[in-house]
């Protein structure tokens, strides 16, 4: 009798501990609220007692956007190896796409925002942060992802208050359409990944154009004339929030730069093309009311979020490409 009753008991237990885990993992799947550029940016100025000067709200956008990352609710989980962060797969998916997004800003800041030609001197501050963006998101053993990233974080503190510092003249950031227009080639790049793997959530057969456009062009291994891309369906969760947390960052990142490049945009007339691009990706951020993720077929009885998904990345990058020729132009 004894023994039924501790089996009993600590069969309660295991059922409390599960449901306590379950409703953690909800708590910490909660993705964190949109936030304005340009008021963080004044924040950030009367905080640290500094001036708004050409790319101080990219900046301080860039750094915010790291530090949500690292201290949103439940903090960074994708290196977690204990339940239930390690069962989680959603958060952490949507983690990579914020930091995939963070990478190609910290790398164009590094190389050319920062630069006033190709043969100028790289910034120090710079040149530390975005190798330590670059470690594995899956490191959990000392040195963890979480402190290098922090260290990066730290470096572009130093890198922001030096733009700001009025004594010193080596901490510069160029608000030039060259240098705007090369970050968003790269961002082109990454929407249009995005774009692709969410399309294959139904499966889709495509003509190979890898050489389209080049009679001389060669390619290392042969490619079958017709392909078939289809998402597997234990993936289609893991694309679709990666996407919508590259979204997240993307839009804050976008908005910062209607502000350090008004100027700019004004001139070449295409803030308005911004603006558009701006409204695509907020239609990412729209609440999701369904439970899980459904992947119904195009025309089907259920819903397919992957598609939806798709359809406003392809719009955003479509005006991406437009917006990258209205800053080519003289």
């Amino acid at each position: 009798m004894q023994r039924f009753l501790s089996a009993k008991w600590l069969s309660l237990l295991v059922g409390v501990i599960i449901i306590l885990l379950w409703i953690m993992s909800i708590f910490w799947s909660s993705e964190p609220d949109l936030f304005e550029p340009a008021d963080l940016a004044e924040q950030q100025a009367q905080l640290h007692s500094e001036r708004v000067v050409s790319g101080y709200v990219l900046t301080s956008t860039l750094i915010k956007v790291s530090e949500t990352l690292l201290n949103k609710s439940g903090g960074y989980l994708s290196n977690d190896v204990l339940p239930p962060s390690v069962m989680m797969d959603n958060m952490p998916s949507w983690e990579f796409g914020v930091l995939e997004m963070t990478r190609d800003l910290a790398l164009a800041m590094r190389k050319d925002l920062s630069r006033s030609q190709s043969q100028s001197v790289e910034n120090p501050f710079l040149t530390k942060a975005q190798p330590l963006l670059n470690n594995n998101h899956l490191d959990w053993l000392l040195p963890s992802a979480e402190s290098r990233y922090q260290e990066a974080i730290d470096n572009l503190y130093q890198y922001r208050a030096s733009m700001a510092d009025p004594k010193q003249d080596k901490g510069q950031f160029y608000a030039r359409a060259d240098n705007l227009r090369d970050w968003l080639k790269q961002v082109e790049k990454r929407l249009g990944s995005l774009s692709q793997r969410l399309s294959a959530s139904v499966g889709q057969e495509r003509i190979d154009t890898s050489l389209a456009g080049d009679a001389e062009a060669s390619q290392s291994t042969p490619t079958n004339r017709h392909l078939v891309d289809k998402t597997s369906w234990w993936r289609l969760d893991n694309n679709f929030y990666e996407a919508r947390g590259a979204s997240w960052a993307l839009l804050h990142y976008l908005k910062a730069v209607d502000t350090d490049f008004a100027d700019v945009l004004e001139k070449k007339n295409a803030r308005i093309s911004l603006q558009q691009i701006i409204r695509e990706l907020e239609a990412t951020q729209e609440s999701i009311w369904s439970p899980m993720i459904l992947n119904g077929s195009g025309f089907g009885v259920l819903a397919n979020h992957s598609l939806v998904m798709a359809n406003y990345i392809s719009r955003a990058n479509a005006a991406i490409i437009e917006l990258s020729e209205l800053l080519n132009q003289g």
